[in-house]
């Protein structure tokens, strides 16, 4: 079925169950990545994006169609996942890799130490407080501007640039005393 995603929600309002099939054909991708970038394991992504899905179903003729469908629904991706999050009270999320960035031309000390910093920012970005987490993996992660974030969070312009940059900092500290401590480390196994 092809046709704007309007038309097939209007579809879906009249009954045609079928047609949300389409939906989630092509926002399964998406909705899956961001599942996965926010709770960082697979299964709890699988759960958590047909979940979404469902809410998104039963949410349908709640649904602007002033606002990008996709954007409605990393909203409600989000919310959920958040929500989980904050089941876990305080358990720490580990954020595994998603791209294979290696490169044929470094040593292979050279890879180690890449493979290194990069498990150190992930370990950073999933120390930070849920709802700068959030806003770090959506916009550096998933690519959205700040008025799609501020649709995806429901806040204001002011409160998500403020978010990032606290998160930024955040993550400028923890980077910071992250990498003293591995020197400690480092001269004491000399």
């Amino acid at each position: 079925m092809d046709g704007a995603d309007i038309e097939i929600i209007n579809k879906c309002l009249e009954g045609d169950d079928s047609a949300f099939e389409e939906l989630v054909t092509r926002y399964k991708r998406l909705i899956f990545n961001t599942s996965y970038r926010m709770l960082g394991s697979y299964e709890e992504a699988e759960d958590a994006s047909q979940e979404a899905f469902i809410r998104m179903y039963r949410s349908l003729k709640r649904y602007d169609p002033q606002y990008k469908f996709s954007t409605w629904a990393v909203r409600i991706t989000s919310n959920y996942c958040l929500d989980l999050l904050r089941k876990r009270k305080g358990d720490t999320v580990p954020i595994e890799e998603q791209y294979n960035l290696k490169d044929e031309g470094l040593t292979p000390e050279e890879e180690y130490v890449r493979h290194e910093k990069q498990q150190m920012v992930i370990k950073a970005v999933d120390s930070l407080p849920p709802k700068y987490k959030e806003l770090i993996i959506l916009f550096h992660n998933r690519g959205l501007s700040y008025s799609e974030i501020m649709e995806v969070t429901g806040e204001s312009l002011t409160i998500v640039k403020n978010r990032l940059y606290r998160a930024r900092q955040m993550l400028k500290d923890i980077l910071k005393d992250m990498d003293k401590e591995g020197e400690k480390l480092w001269n004491a196994a000399k």
